[in-house]
């Protein structure tokens, strides 16, 4: 049976009225390294305000973490940036690589991401782990990481170089970004707990955003008394506060209470 043609006065067009959008807070772009299983995943469970959004794009990288695979990083960046909802207003650009963030430096990252969004307010996962510390007024720190111990020395020094004293540090000594994903949690909370009983530290960083830890914080700070930061947990804190959503959210941690 055909069907009965559309009459002309059976179609209306519609009124309609626009708000804010999803974003009516802040919105915030996250630049995401293809190899990255984790940070996204993250930053759902932390990024629940009302009116924030967040938007990522990904480029492309070896997932082989040493220095010269990391430095390659740098000239992908403003490409991706563009891609974060061109012609439309953002807040924030993230960087979601902490040991890139380092070796590329932090100032040439935003450099980047400006030639896409100038004039933007940027974060890294290490630009925002010094602001987090400083914030909780943590001068000295135990650093856990997964990387391989030339990463882990520089990443020390670079540390050190801010003010803020690395006591002790431990590493896992991946260089697989693959696998450096599927640490499961109680390889986690082994590694973090004695860093965190030791009398010369105020405060745990555990680096790397492939590293699943921002779920596991309340916990880990409930039993040790101090603060635990992870790289998405304090970038996704810092990319908040620069957007200006200041909300205390003390159930996800200290740093989301300050």
């Amino acid at each position: 049976m055909n069907p009965t043609p559309l009459q002309r006065d059976a179609y209306t067009k519609l009124d309609f009225a626009l708000d804010a959008g999803i974003a009516q807070r802040a919105a915030i772009g996250l630049v995401v390294l293809a190899t990255d299983h984790t940070i996204e995943h993250e930053w759902r469970q932390l990024l629940r305000q009302p009116g924030v959004a967040f938007y990522e794009s990904r480029l492309a990288n070896s997932p082989d973490i040493t220095p010269a695979r990391l430095a390659e990083i740098e000239s992908r960046i403003a490409p991706a940036a563009a891609l974060l909802l061109p012609g439309e207003p953002l807040d924030v650009v993230a960087f979601g690589c902490t040991s890139a963030s380092m070796v590329i430096g932090e100032e040439r990252v935003f450099e980047r991401i400006r030639e896409a969004r100038p004039g933007i307010a940027c974060t890294t996962p290490i630009t925002a782990a010094v602001a987090a510390l400083k914030a909780l007024q943590a001068s000295r720190i135990a650093l856990l990481t997964p990387y391989i111990r030339s990463i882990n020395d520089f990443m020390r020094d670079y540390i050190e170089a801010r003010g803020i004293a690395v006591t002790r540090m431990a590493s896992f000594e991946l260089a697989d970004d693959n696998e450096v994903a599927r640490i499961d949690a109680p390889s986690l909370c082994a590694a973090l707990e004695p860093l965190a009983r030791e009398a010369d530290v105020d405060a745990v960083f555990v680096s790397c955003t492939s590293l699943r830890v921002a779920s596991l914080v309340p916990q880990l700070e409930a039993a040790s008394g101090k603060p635990v930061l992870s790289s998405n947990y304090a970038m996704a804190w810092h990319a908040l506060r620069l957007a200006g959503v200041g909300d205390s959210e003390p159930q996800l941690g200290r740093l989301f209470a300050t």
